[in-house]
């Protein structure tokens, strides 16, 4: 019974020294300090094993259409690219400011399922920066963008300046290429429905 009363009084302190530091502002917010590697490892192992838990019984289609594929590229250009890079294309302003750093898509891919990236993509992550692009877009565009993913671990610098000539200019920006190898991708990216133009 000690031990219980005594259990009880520690979470009682850890309660109240959590809303102490809660409410004096004394944790450090801001997107330049970093987590440290505790935190970090909660954090992305949290994430990790979210999504292979909600992912379970998602069916992905046949990837394989050529089109599809150029499809998601253009969904990937317009809503991904400025937070997540791609061949050729090594950093952003967005996705140096960003906190957990983004993954680079190019080299994380392949650690994920094509119901799992479908997952991601449809329902976003809490308190990373990544959207949930489910209430803009419908399933065929996400798997779209799925599609496009499953190709990219693969892909040249090349390959990607190609596709981004192929696929022609992005809504409301004639002039703007995304594909030059070793550029710095800059400018704005709209984060919104799929009629208006990331991630």
């Amino acid at each position: 019974m000690k031990l219980v009363k005594g259990l009880l009084g520690l979470a009682g302190l850890a309660i109240i020294a959590g809303i102490v530091v809660m409410y004096s502002g004394v944790i450090d917010v801001g997107a330049t300090n970093k987590h440290n590697p505790i935190t970090e490892f909660v954090l992305s192992t949290t994430m990790d094993n979210s999504v292979k838990h909600h992912a379970k019984g998602i069916k992905a289609p046949s990837l394989d259409d050529p089109k599809m594929v150029m499809d998601g590229f253009r969904h990937y250009r317009e809503m991904c690219v400025e937070c997540h890079l791609a061949p050729g294309i090594e950093s952003s302003e967005i996705s140096k400011g960003l906190l957990p750093d983004p993954p680079k898509l190019q080299e994380a891919v392949d650690e994920w399922t094509p119901a799992e990236l479908f997952w991601v993509v449809k329902n976003g992550v809490k308190m990373t920066g990544m959207p949930a692009w489910g209430p803009t877009h419908n399933d065929q565009k996400l798997w779209e963008i799925v599609a496009f993913l499953e190709k990219l671990p693969h892909m040249t610098a090349e390959q990607y300046k190609e596709m981004d000539k192929m696929a022609g200019p992005g809504e409301g920006d004639e002039d703007h290429h995304h594909g030059d190898e070793g550029s710095h991708h800059q400018g704005d990216s709209d984060h919104g429905d799929e009629t208006d133009h990331r991630h």
